[in-house]
């Protein structure tokens, strides 16, 4: 970790990032039976840890259905989402960019046309597109065919749109409240399950949509299908036998650093007075609650994951579509005393991250394999063209992890970068890079910087204060912010900014 001498150049070819953003476009490997598409069925739910899935390692939750998916595909182990908090993230799944080419470096909407756009390019190669859930793009469809909303926000006074789902409800039980727990979309109490039954849930409602999508594509090929659960996002109110089930689990407790204990070990706060906290020492059986209604609603998305692989053995299509799922962030749920997502730490930025290609792709790869390499929200759509044989566009920056599966690993990037503009107080604005092992982090607004062992400390508990290895990252991050330059970089060094910026050049006017 000396090589401080990077050029420009030299950082960008470690970190996987074509010099402005332009990587040469290549041909993709033709699908094994040419007579077919290649079918892609693109699950997603919303605030997803990435060390809360059994196949993972964490034994005490329950993910029978992804811990399957991922025994015959590839589970990547070190998964980001560069932007953590929904709307980026969503960018970034919807162009393949990273957050400086499409431009979205906070939590700000989505522009209403990119250049290149998922839903467009799969239509330009002869796909039906459908989405089913949670899209956050507004009114825009982004050129998805075929549009199902999962959306109940709350109304507040005035407000008129209405989800495909919360229309549903009220025609069909009009003597229900699609809003009886009382929970907002932020809150995180965990004293209030789902009161109704199953099948009108959410989260179920999402799947039989999408199940009812894949009957009629059944004898068919050739569709994209994204289905995006909103759990478990806030609210907390999966079924009530699952938070049964974790009232009874000795499922791990927040872990606190010494760091965090000066920066916020005092304020004192409570999630039930105070249910859209950020940051803060709670009472332990709030957080416990808040942790087990989480958990819970990790459960009952698995179990829709679950049917919806059921119906492709079913149709006989399984061997003919990719399937890969992943989230738009994670959640600190009290680590290291914090809430929600927007952090660099790892609770909020990695994601789970699994792959399961058909036979129909001929990869002779092993299944069940993990991989250790940097990957991030920016790969998916690269994998997803990578399957399909479309040509990825020149100003696309992820990249297919399909070559990971197959073991190319010698052109991967070395260094991924995270970032997020100011959010919740003023000094949670950062930019930070990792390589794996090390993560750095440089808050751009007060100059204060970071430093964790990742491999040593996991839940990045101690700070890292060694001068020689923080200049090493230092200088990384100086090579990095080198193409921005001012006001991020001022006299070959990095900068403090006066204020927050949200957007980059490169965000569509």
């Amino acid at each position: 970790m000396n090589d401080t001498g990077l050029t420009r150049r030299g950082f960008l070819a470690r970190s996987g990032i074509a010099a402005g953003a332009f990587a040469t476009m290549r041909t993709l490997p033709a699908i094994a039976d040419q007579s077919r598409k290649v079918n892609i069925l693109f699950i997603m739910d919303d605030q997803h840890r990435g060390d809360c899935i059994g196949a993972d390692g964490a034994k005490w939750i329950s993910t029978p259905n992804l811990d399957r998916l991922a025994a015959s595909g590839a589970l990547f182990t070190k998964a980001y989402s560069s932007v953590p908090s929904c709307l980026p993230a969503r960018a970034t799944l919807l162009t393949g960019q990273s957050p400086w080419v499409h431009g979205m470096l906070g939590y700000t909407a989505i522009p209403a046309r990119y250049e290149h756009e998922k839903p467009r390019m799969f239509n330009d190669a002869g796909y039906r597109t459908y989405v089913v859930g949670k899209n956050h793009f507004g009114n825009h469809k982004h050129g998805y065919q075929n549009v199902l909303l999962e959306e109940a926000w709350r109304l507040s006074a005035g407000e008129k749109f209405k989800c495909d789902y919360r229309k549903w409800f009220e025609k069909n039980y009009p003597d229900k409240d699609v809003d009886i727990t009382g929970l907002s979309y932020t809150d995180h109490r965990g004293s209030h399950p789902w009161p109704y039954d199953e099948s009108l849930h959410p989260t179920n409602w999402t799947c039989d949509q999408a199940l009812q999508f894949l009957k009629e594509e059944s004898n068919r090929d050739g569709w994209f299908v994204k289905v995006s659960f909103k759990r478990p996002h806030p609210p907390f109110d999966g079924p009530k036998r699952w938070f049964d089930h974790y009232a009874k689990v000795d499922f791990p407790m927040p872990k606190v650093g010494t760091w965090a204990v000066k920066q916020h070990g005092r304020i004192k706060t409570t999630i039930e007075k105070s249910p859209s906290l950020t940051r803060g020492i709670a009472p332990q059986e709030e957080v416990r609650r808040s942790r087990q209604a989480y958990f819970a609603g990790i459960s009952h998305v698995d179990e829709q994951v679950g049917r919806l692989v059921d119906s492709l053995k079913r149709s006989g299509q399984l061997e003919n579509t990719l399937i890969l799922f992943t989230s738009d962030h994670g959640d600190m749920m009290g680590d290291n005393y914090l809430w929600r997502k927007c952090y660099a730490y790892e609770p909020s930025a990695r994601v789970p991250m699994i792959v399961r290609w058909p036979d129909s792709l001929g990869i002779k790869s092993k299944r069940g394999q993990k991989i250790d390499k940097l990957v991030e929200l920016r790969d998916v759509l690269p994998t997803f063209l990578d399957a399909a044989s479309i040509d990825k566009p020149a100003r696309m920056d992820g990249m297919s992890m399909l070559d990971l599966i197959r073991g190319d690993h010698k052109n991967w990037r070395k260094l991924l970068d995270l970032e997020h503009s100011a959010i919740y107080w003023k000094g949670n604005s950062w930019v930070a890079l990792t390589d794996g092992r090390y993560k750095y982090i440089y808050f751009t607004l007060n100059g204060n910087q970071q430093l964790f062992d990742l491999k040593n400390d996991p839940h990045e508990l101690s700070n890292i204060e060694d001068p020689e290895l923080i200049g090493t990252w230092r200088n990384h991050m100086v090579e990095f912010l080198s193409v921005r330059g001012a006001p991020w970089i001022e006299d070959g060094e990095l900068a403090v900014l006066d204020k927050p910026i949200l957007r980059g050049p490169n965000f569509p006017a």
